[in-house]
């Protein structure tokens, strides 16, 4: 019998999972996300359900700005080679540092699709909200930032939301999702990668918040597509087996 999962994490994320079904009737975007589990019919306006970031040289705009900069000045040479590596790696090998050895995805290939499913489906979605909103990325709005890793000319105008943070919310929630047993830590990892991109210079705390929520309604989303309930169900019995999931 097929486990249907979105239910089981209303309880176990009720903050943000209210959040996702509260705007889950808002109109639905033109263009398409990922084809395989987020068609055209489930993609929304991000206008309906994000507020727009905080106006360039606002004092919200400003206060951002400082504390930015008060992260990467404070920041650890080893605070700081943490943000480069989950700049570098947008992928499950992030949550091996609070689920131990037994988390290897080279040996969890049921698990390792599953989170590929949720990284190839991120993307698209994201890129909606970025051409929404057009944020500037704090390097363009103050020279002095250096990010802690490269980037491209592209990303200039693409800092509302941050894609970082909703696809390691995206990965998180969905891991809560079949590990629920692990929850804390999986969803504290994944606020640990999105708090990273502060420190790397690459996002402002909006961007952040703006992606938490992104991430609610993209994960909600994917878990009611049946292929992916599917994918979800193959990588809890390997999960189980490997003694990470009840």
């Amino acid at each position: 019998m097929r486990q249907s999962f979105a239910p089981r994490m209303i309880p176990r994320l009720a903050g943000l999972s209210l959040l996702g079904l509260c705007v889950l009737a808002a109109p639905i975007s033109a263009k398409d996300a990922d084809p395989g589990f987020l068609p055209k019919s489930q993609q929304y306006d991000p206008a309906h359900f994000l507020p727009p970031p905080p106006a360039e040289g606002s004092p919200r705009a400003l206060r951002e700005m400082a504390e930015l900069k008060q992260i990467m000045a404070q920041a650890t040479p080893q605070q700081v080679a943490a943000a480069r590596f989950d700049s570098d790696n947008e992928n499950g090998t992030i949550f091996a540092a609070v689920l131990g050895p037994s988390w290897d995805l080279a040996k969890l290939p049921a698990t390792a699709k599953l989170l590929d499913d949720v990284t190839n489906s991120e993307g698209n979605f994201s890129d909606v909200a970025k051409a929404e909103f057009h944020r500037k990325r704090p390097w363009m709005v103050d020279s002095s930032i250096q990010t802690c890793a490269p980037h491209k000319p592209s990303q200039d105008l693409a800092s509302y939301p941050s894609g970082h943070a909703t696809v390691g919310y995206g990965m998180g929630i969905v891991l809560a999702a079949v590990m629920p047993d692990h929850a804390q830590e999986i969803l504290g990892r994944s606020a640990q990668f999105a708090e990273n991109r502060l420190v790397c210079g690459f996002h402002f705390r909006s961007d952040i918040v703006a992606g938490q929520q992104f991430a609610t309604i993209f994960a909600l989303r994917l878990m009611e597509n049946p292929q992916f309930q599917k994918d979800m169900a193959a990588a809890q019995v390997e999960l189980r087996a490997a003694h990470l999931a009840p």
